[in-house]
């Protein structure tokens, strides 16, 4: 059985995907991701290690609190 695909919205944070992915850049290219790694991804825009989150949004002033809706 297969660990399923988890991504977490971090507040004001990167995204956290925990399970078996493969990262890809716009051509195709696979970033190495080591088997079994979490990854965090960037949403501020600021890293300089994009895709990957190397923790400027602590200091540049990114907010992000959405939460998701509620169902039913």
């Amino acid at each position: 059985m297969t660990t399923p695909v988890s991504i977490k919205v971090r507040e004001s944070g990167p995204l956290l995907v925990t399970g078996p992915i493969t990262l890809t850049d716009h051509l195709g290219n696979p970033y190495p991701v080591a088997e079994g790694a979490n990854v965090a991804l960037c949403r501020c825009g600021a890293s300089q290690k994009k895709p990957f989150c190397d923790g400027t949004h602590k200091t540049c002033g990114f907010v992000a609190t959405e939460t998701a809706p509620t169902v039913g």
